[in-house]
């Protein structure tokens, strides 16, 4: 398959990109490589999949020098002229859509960023995806749409009309534009519901760098809530084995699907959403502890509230995945632990 995937200079766009490649699918990874975070861990993973730092130039591409079939291009996600030419020149089969503005905390400091990238930029990817008649659009939603919601473990059945953080807002108000163009012009629509990923390569804003980064360092880490919370962490390996299964399998209508008793998560549209996470919710204490034991070093705590937009816990149930693609994610939290903190070590030069 011809696949456009987004975000390839971010954590799971990176993940699923290189896994595509390696199988054989003509990639073309898209990013615009902003400051959010430190730009040289994100050209740390472009560098890693064979596209040369200094060859990078926007809305140029740029071919992998490890990878034949893997091709990058920097593009804005609100550049919509770019982005309907390389669908004119490229004429992808499947568009996997990871590129977006991550972080429930800084949607408080800078709310428009999140409806530049996740809601104008989502709304050039689905015009893009119906003038060229995309066959399967995959995209990313969130874990933070359950928001208020108490009851566990999270279903895509549940109710997701009350989040608590603009991010997950814009993520919920993706779910709803892919519905009606899934509807209005019959392209196949998946989000996918992400839980807590960490591993290799991870962003810097999440708990497991944080703490891995404070710990070997002898400084305190922040724990929120007084750590009374709890996250369903899922490996990226097996996140990326689960998003390369939805993007083999296209969304299709649900010949069931009835108005007078709506299911959320299908329709009568080619329109699915999905849980991907280890359904198996860790405490933040244990977490830690994890680290603690495979690092040998004890984390100093500073011991905090809980901060605005964040949920006490995370658990998903991934009946629906595994019920139609026999999806289980199975690396356990010490394997995979164990191997971002090598990483942490190699990339970082840390001892």
């Amino acid at each position: 398959m011809k696949i456009l995937v987004t975000g390839t200079a971010g954590f799971i766009g990176f993940h699923v990109a290189k896994e595509l490649a390696a199988r054989g699918d003509e990639i073309t990874g898209l990013d615009n490589i902003n400051d959010y975070y430190d730009i040289n861990l994100k050209f740390g993973r472009l560098e890693n999949a064979g596209i040369r730092r200094d060859k990078i130039i926007y809305n140029q591409p740029v071919r992998s020098s490890t990878q034949a079939n893997y091709t990058f291009i920097k593009i804005n996600l609100e550049d919509k002229d770019n982005l309907l030419k390389l669908f004119e020149q490229e004429k992808f089969d499947a568009l996997c859509h990871l590129a977006a503005q991550p972080g429930v905390r800084y949607s408080l400091e800078n709310p428009f960023a999140y409806i530049d990238s996740n809601i104008v930029g989502f709304i050039n990817i689905l015009e893009v995806s119906r003038l060229h008649r995309i066959k399967n659009l995959v995209y990313a939603s969130s874990s933070s749409v359950y928001g208020l919601n108490e009851e566990m473990p999270f279903s895509v059945r549940h109710n997701v009309d009350h989040p608590i953080s603009l991010y997950a807002a814009t993520k919920k108000s993706m779910e709803l534009m892919a519905h009606s163009y899934s509807y209005l012009y019959g392209i196949p629509t998946t989000g996918i519901r992400f839980f807590t990923v960490y591993g290799p390569w991870g962003r810097p804003d999440m708990a497991i760098f944080r703490f891995v980064k404070n710990i070997l360092e002898d400084t305190p880490i922040d724990v929120y809530n007084l750590g009374r919370m709890k996250r369903d962490f899922t490996f990226i390996d097996d996140i990326a084995a689960g998003v390369i299964k939805i993007i083999d399998n296209p969304a299709k209508a649900n010949d069931n699907w009835q108005g007078k008793n709506p299911d959320p998560s299908t329709s009568k549209a080619p329109y699915n959403i999905y849980n991907i996470g280890s359904n198996r919710p860790v405490g933040l204490v244990d977490f830690i502890k994890t680290i603690e034991d495979i690092t040998g070093k004890k984390a100093k705590k500073n011991l905090l509230p809980m901060q605005p937009g964040d949920v006490q816990s995370t658990w998903a149930d991934c009946s629906e995945l595994e019920r139609d693609f026999g999806y289980r994610p199975g690396t356990p939290l010490k394997e995979g632990v164990k191997a971002f903190v090598d990483w942490y070590k190699a990339f970082y030069n840390k001892k």
